[in-house]
């Protein structure tokens, strides 16, 4: 195992250059291998999970996701905060911001940016628990990608370019986690789901996250500063494969739902037919929103 930590980590100095000395001897950024072997595991437990899981009874799980979901809010907000105030106290250029002109700020940047990556890791937790519960249709393609890539991105970015202008996508992020997280947590507790009605907003936040950090990182082209540019060209490509996938996941799961309710009303499947309640089709859609209810 150190001899193959030695040759990655010669062919990434190469291709990449120096690192960054501010994170020398940190947990998990030494070498690249126990990263890359935890999403490979993760790629495994999401194609083996549901096989495992196909004649066994889904598990509820409800406790640990509301303690989990209120740790990662809680570990969300912490990080947006801290990331916040350290971009005021090191008087960071929204234009464009290089990795060694902080300061102290730099450091805090550096330290708070660690979690967001080491959060990446713990997020996995998403997937297992679709898989626990049976909940395989949430196991989409945009779901294992932004969740096996974030973890690997992550590491590069925090031995090469760990504070700096890497810190406006990872505020924004934090951000939107905050409201993501909570609403899962409530979302866990049935009594709780008839009150939640801002799941759709939070994929219009992560979209136009997506669009400021696009435009952000664009100034960052426009007007250079000694930030590498390759990492912000990286970072917009990123961004429009995230924008494609989440516009596709909007359409599919807001757009054609509201667009199939408007049929089924139109041709008189709904509770009201014809100015008249029908009361065995209110009674069936009560039954079915119960049953929906239960984990």
């Amino acid at each position: 195992m150190e001899l193959l930590d030695k040759t990655i980590n010669s062919y990434l100095d190469v291709w990449l250059g120096p690192r960054d000395p501010r994170v020398k001897g940190w947990p998990l950024l030494e070498n690249y291998t126990p990263t890359f072997i935890f999403s490979v595991l993760y790629l495994l437990i999401v194609w083996l999970g549901p096989k495992y899981m196909r004649n066994k009874q889904p598990f509820s799980c409800r406790g640990i996701l509301v303690v989990y979901n209120l740790g990662l809010t809680l570990l969300s907000l912490y990080m947006f905060y801290e990331l916040v105030t350290g971009v005021w106290e090191g008087g960071y250029n929204f234009f464009c911001q290089d990795t060694h002109s902080g300061g102290e700020a730099d450091m805090k940047i550096i330290r708070v940016l660690w979690w967001y990556y080491f959060s990446k890791l713990i997020e996995f937790m998403d997937t297992f628990f679709f898989i626990l519960r049976k909940n395989n249709h949430q196991i989409t393609v945009l779901h294992v990608y932004h969740h096996a890539t974030m973890l690997n991105i992550w590491w590069f970015v925090m031995n090469w370019v760990p504070c700096g202008h890497s810190y406006f996508g990872a505020t924004l992020n934090s951000f939107i986690h905050v409201l993501m997280y909570s609403y899962y947590g409530l979302s866990a507790v049935p009594a709780m789901r008839p009150y939640l009605w801002w799941k759709k907003y939070i994929t219009q936040g992560q979209l136009t996250q997506f669009v400021l950090t696009i435009f952000q990182t664009s100034c960052g082209v426009v007007w250079p500063c000694a930030f590498p540019q390759g990492w912000l060209y990286f970072q917009i490509s990123y961004m429009i494969s995230l924008i494609i996938l989440f516009t596709n996941f909007y359409i599919q799961t807001y757009n054609k739902k509201a667009s199939s309710r408007r049929k089924e009303y139109q041709n008189g499947s709904t509770a009201t037919v014809n100015g008249y309640t029908n009361s065995f089709s209110s009674l069936e859609n009560n039954v079915k929103q119960r049953k929906q209810r239960k984990d």
